[in-house]
């Protein structure tokens, strides 16, 4: 077993927190204050005597699939024998998440200490202050993050003093945010220094190209990639213009919420950790994301794809093949950041299935993928897809929006086309910084002026590093 620390950073963190701790206790039979459940999430008795779990772990290479499969008995207590990797179990047999929650100000953090699991996480890694960011990556670095740091570091070390074998850290937030920028990155040059060879994994909510959720909001990103760049091996990417999209589309909400978004993407989270927290999935260790999704270190910016996608008063997803599921990630109407990945091409590919599924089955569905004219790769670049098969089908939340089924796939793609975001991105913060609009705000909270124009060339570089990925002087 090795343990995984889970940080929440900032309103966005922290709500798509709470869905993401809810759906693991389904997943793994525990209720609202960490005990074991009479019933597992999928139903089955979970006092039962132990029975076979079959897992699987494949690699996909220029067309052929091999498969090794081993027998293990899972224990009778939580489904998963990994299940420590994400959850402490206290001597009484309550389990708590390996999970912190921070925030600047106390409010959405208060809605965690008293709702349906205020018995589930424990209060010393529930931590806010009294002043917010106010949207600010200046507040949420140079000023109010600077107050309660030292607060945060002391439970992260706590955290990882309490693992036997760390392995590694997952950190949720948003770029948009003041916290989920500023504070982000002021708390990860602190774990870098701390833990510099320890790998981390981000999910992070990007700026939409429509919605915004502040005007400064293009300030805050860049400044936040640029503190960041350096630091990060691997950001796996969603906005919440394209789940809105896909809320309203695909699971036929008329007026989706930010808590439908949250669930959905962590349904979506759910599957990229479920090789983590059940045994024998590919994909056992954080190192495998980062080998075979980043080919520079810069170039660390996967999108996120889940199928299927459909309502409950939908029977589409019923009778769905292999392949044809497979064909739906790489469809936009699945695809959790709104880009143009017809007019870009992949980079690298992992698909990730849950669910009783053959292996044979992936390689027809991989071989038709590879025919379709808009999946293409760089031409430097193999074209062989990353596989893992994890037999714990998918869980939903409770009156869910999705339907429920028995096998789904997540794509984590590496693609030339999120260069698209970052050029929206950086076009808007020009705009900004050629007037000086709201310069005040940032350089009032003791900010260099001069960091607005270091964060101005290197995220520039950046899109333009993923643009040469296409160039034939590159290849």
């Amino acid at each position: 077993m090795r343990e995984v620390l889970s940080i929440h950073i900032g309103q966005a963190g922290v709500q798509l927190g709470t869905n993401i701790w809810e759906l693991y206790c389904i997943e793994h039979g525990l209720d609202a204050a960490g005990r074991a459940s009479t019933l597992t999430g999928g139903g089955e008795d979970f006092n039962k005597p132990s029975s076979p779990d079959r897992t699987s772990r494949m690699t996909f290479d220029h067309g052929d699939v091999r498969e090794a499969s081993y027998t293990s008995h899972v224990a009778p207590g939580p489904i998963g024998s990994d299940v420590g990797s994400f959850f402490t179990e206290s001597k009484s047999g309550v389990y708590s998440p390996r999970a912190l929650f921070v925030d600047l100000e106390p409010s959405v953090i208060d809605e965690v200490r008293n709702g349906k699991y205020k018995n589930f996480f424990p209060s010393n890694r529930l931590i806010s202050d009294a002043e917010d960011a106010a949207n600010n990556y200046a507040r949420g670095y140079h000023t109010c993050g600077q107050r309660v740091i030292s607060r945060v570091m002391n439970a992260v070390k706590a955290m990882a003093e309490a693992s036997e074998r760390l392995q590694g850290f997952m950190i949720f937030h948003s770029f948009g945010g003041g916290t989920g920028s500023g504070f982000h990155s002021l708390l990860c040059e602190e774990i870098d220094s701390q833990f510099n060879k320890m790998s981390t994994l981000e999910i992070a909510v990007f700026p939409s190209p429509a919605l915004s959720t502040a005007v400064v909001e293009p300030y805050n990103a860049v400044l936040a990639t640029n503190a960041t760049l350096g630091l990060r091996e691997c950001v796996f990417l969603a906005d919440n213009e394209a789940m809105y999209e896909i809320c309203q589309k695909s699971l036929d909400i008329d007026r989706p919420t930010y808590r439908n978004l949250n669930r959905l993407l962590a349904q979506t989270v759910s599957s990229v950790t479920a090789s983590l927290r059940f045994k024998g999935s590919l994909n056992a260790d954080f190192s495998d994301f980062q080998t075979n999704l980043v080919p520079f270190p810069r170039i660390h910016y996967p999108i996120l794809s889940y199928a299927p996608i459909s309502s409950k008063n939908s029977s589409t997803h019923e009778s769905l093949s292999i392949s044809e599921m497979t064909s739906l990630a790489f469809e936009s109407t699945n695809r959790m950041v709104r880009c143009d990945t017809d007019g870009g091409k992949y980079i690298s590919c992992c698909l990730l299935y849950r669910g009783d599924i053959a292996p044979k089955d992936v390689n027809q569905a991989i071989a038709h993928v590879k025919t379709k004219k808009q999946v293409q790769f760089v031409p430097w670049s193999p074209t062989g897809f990353k596989v893992g098969i994890n037999q714990q089908p998918p869980t939903t939340f409770p009156n869910a929006d999705i339907a429920i089924t028995d096998k789904a796939v997540c794509m984590i793609a590496n693609n030339t086309a999120i260069k698209d975001a970052w050029a929206n991105l950086n076009t808007k913060y020009n705009l900004m910084l050629e007037k000086k609009a709201f310069f005040h705000w940032y350089t009032n909270e003791g900010m260099p002026e001069q960091e607005f124009y270091d964060a101005q060339e290197n995220v520039l570089m950046l899109e333009e590093e993923y643009e040469d990925m296409l160039s034939p002087a590159f290849c």
